[in-house]
């Protein structure tokens, strides 16, 4: 979870910072095509809606929705899996749901353990890469009532897991988001790397990292459906920040295990622009963007943002995170940046648009900082398409935590809120009554038939269904 600090490094909220700024219940303030962002995604008639309405606190205490919404738990940390295989992993994070047979939904789950998560994901024979790794996904099978018949390991042994994306096959790409190779941290294996799961049969895709997909620390993939060409985003920690990649596989759209034939590794240079949280104003735009390929896509020794990419150069953005395919473009997210951190300008989000056939990148959205405290201002994480238009950001900032929808015309509203606190921030372990920190919101997905909203919050790990009159 991501935490602001001030100068001193001490922890600052995000009311404090707001409040310096003068910023505090001054409105909307993210700017930019918002109608660029939702191509094909509602009708006219579907459209500007002001939200659904005021949160009604839950008196279970988990998790606060509009009147006429309601919530399931399908899986909760600690519990048993239904495979008997183990507890439930710790760090609930990027989730896809995908169709199944009699209206049945598989959901595939990350887990982002690290080498101190207090559960790992139990090691499974011929789902598990690395015994020494905590990480790796977990997925649950729905029936048409939205019942869970089934929850299981799909990969284990692999460390970090933090987002991912679906492709146009049905099956699920999670991402390390880690660098640690072999004799690091414990590791017998070499981290970093992007694997495929099949929610519906795991041992289909088996504990195979896709290598030529580049080792790095992984965010987010998003698969262009007509093309094949895979788009993949960096969370680098440090400078040099992460890059924006493309992998081209020698067989594009070949379903199922058709990553693993290879391909070329490239990443995006902006011709000029060194870092692209130097860009301040939504719309610009750059055409001619080049793509150059990674000399060392496995990083044996020296991690690819380092490497040497010629006259030129390439472009970093810090804190790249969410990524999907929308239209006929790829999007792609930039939490915050911040020059103190060693970035050319500061910001508190950005989404850029990357149009492939006009090789055209445009700035399409900024966030905050002139946000009021309650709306999605800082740092969105983890963005999907709601099936009736706009969209559902996970914030990861600091204090409350929300699941917000954004409409068409730029309307922001609250849809969740956690209330379910951190554990190793509960009073107990330093945290105080008035001051909680609370678990983030993490993989925000829909079901096929768009009725349901999957998401989990991060810690203490929650998988929950919300069901309710979308479509109002």
């Amino acid at each position: 979870m991501s935490e602001t600090r001030s100068a001193s490094g001490s922890p600052t909220t995000r009311r404090q910072l707001l409040a310096r700024s003068g910023a505090l219940g001054t409105g909307i303030a993210f700017s930019g095509a918002l109608s660029e962002l939702f191509t094909g995604t509602a009708s006219a008639r579907d459209l500007g809606h002001g939200g659904y309405g005021p949160l009604v606190p839950d008196p279970d205490g988990l998790l606060d929705l509009p009147k006429g919404f309601r919530y399931r738990v399908l899986s909760r940390e600690g519990d048993r899996l239904r495979s008997g295989e183990g507890p439930v992993p710790s760090h609930h994070d990027g989730m896809a749901a995908f169709a199944g047979g009699h209206g049945r939904v598989h959901l595939v789950r990350n887990h982002e353990n690290r080498a101190t998560a207090r559960i790992p994901v139990p090691a499974v024979e011929g789902l598990t890469y690395d015994p020494a790794g905590r990480g790796g996904c977990t997925a649950l099978t729905l029936d048409s009532r939205g019942e869970v018949l089934s929850e299981r390991v799909a990969l284990a042994g692999t460390a970090v897991n933090c987002a991912g994306g679906p492709t146009p096959w049905g099956t699920w790409l999670t991402c390390e988001e880690t660098e640690d190779k072999a004799g690091t941290n414990g590791c017998t294996r070499d981290h970093g790397f992007v694997f495929e799961v099949d929610g519906a049969d795991p041992r289909r895709t088996g504990a195979v990292p896709l290598t030529a997909m580049g080792r790095f620390q992984h965010e987010a993939v998003a698969v262009d459906p007509g093309r094949g060409v895979v788009y993949e985003t960096e969370d680098a920690f440090e400078r040099p920040f992460g890059l924006f990649y493309r992998f081209l596989p020698k067989k594009p759209l070949g379903g199922t295990g058709s990553l693993r034939a290879g391909g070329r590794l490239q990443a995006m240079r902006v011709p000029g622009v060194p870092d692209l949280s130097s860009i301040r104003e939504t719309g610009t735009r750059f055409d001619g963007i080049e793509w150059v390929d990674v000399p060392d896509p496995l990083a044996a020794g020296t991690p690819i943002r380092h490497q040497d990419f010629g006259r030129g150069g390439i472009t970093h953005a810090q804190k790249l995170e969410g990524c999907y395919w929308g239209g006929r473009s790829v999007y792609f997210v930039s939490s915050f940046a911040r020059s103190a951190e060693g970035s050319a300008g500061d910001h508190y989000g950005q989404i850029w648009r990357y149009d492939p056939d006009r090789r055209r990148l445009t700035l399409v959205i900024v966030f905050g900082p002139d946000t009021d405290v309650r709306l999605p201002g800082e740092s969105p994480d983890n963005i999907c398409l709601a099936p009736g238009g706009g969209l559902m950001v996970c914030e990861d900032g600091g204090g409350a935590q929300h699941v917000y929808g954004v409409t068409r015309r730029g309307e922001v509203y609250p849809l969740a809120r956690n209330r379910q606190a951190i554990p190793s921030a509960a009073p107990a372990a330093g945290g105080t009554a008035q001051e909680p920190e609370w678990g983030e919101f993490a993989g925000v997905t829909f079901s096929p038939d768009g009725r349901t909203m999957y998401v989990n919050c991060y810690d203490p790990g929650t998988t929950f269904a919300v069901t309710g009159p979308w479509r109002r």
